[in-house]
């Protein structure tokens, strides 16, 4: 085990693990980007690795209020999904929704293999070196298409980690802290 980790501020941090984050109660698949035709269809930035399991929802949620709209028909398009909803029917209405959130409950999420994680569980992770040095904690995730780089926030400021096997050695989540092996140039971003 390395050194204990300090938090912004200097204070020294708990001996327990840091808090798990709140689950979620919905997962985002997808954003409206605007209306597609002039009968409500609604034409969305697919967010989800699995774009052909919309189809099978017979209700999706929009907004952060996420509000249940029941679907009326899924189909793909250059790259998005055109999804039409019950009781949107028209451009305008359409229109409305643009810029929405796209949901689907948790628990109809799909089921993720092993070593596959949600952004969100990686989140607040705090990321210490196999030399015991403390980077600090994940603030967000990035997709960059190639592999998922952890934004670390922590006393060397803002760290890019590449998701990637050669420097991601160890991820508990149940502890919240993951162990990096640094890689030559890593750290002199």
């Amino acid at each position: 085990m390395g050194a204990p980790g300090r938090e912004q501020g200097g204070k020294q941090r708990g001996s327990g693990p840091p808090p798990r984050p709140i689950e979620p109660r919905f997962l985002a698949v997808g954003r409206v980007l605007r209306p597609h035709g002039v009968r409500g269809e609604l034409r969305v930035e697919v967010l989800t690795d699995c774009p052909e399991r919309l189809s099978l929802h017979r209700i999706l949620y929009l907004g952060t209020e996420a509000r249940p709209y029941p679907v009326e028909g899924v189909r793909f398009h250059r790259g998005a999904a055109l999804i039409k909803l019950v009781g949107c029917d028209d451009r305008n209405r359409a229109e409305e929704l643009r810029g929405q959130l796209v949901q689907v409950p948790i628990e109809a999420a799909v089921p993720l293999e092993e070593g596959e994680y949600y952004h969100f569980q990686i989140v607040g992770v705090e990321v210490v070196t196999d030399q015991g040095e403390s980077l600090g904690r994940v603030a967000e995730v990035l997709d960059t298409g190639a592999n998922d780089v952890y934004v670390v926030r922590g006393p060397r400021g803002e760290v890019l980690i590449p998701a990637i096997e050669e420097v991601v050695r160890e991820l508990d989540l149940d502890a919240r802290r993951m162990v990096v092996t640094i890689l030559p140039g890593l750290l002199d971003q």
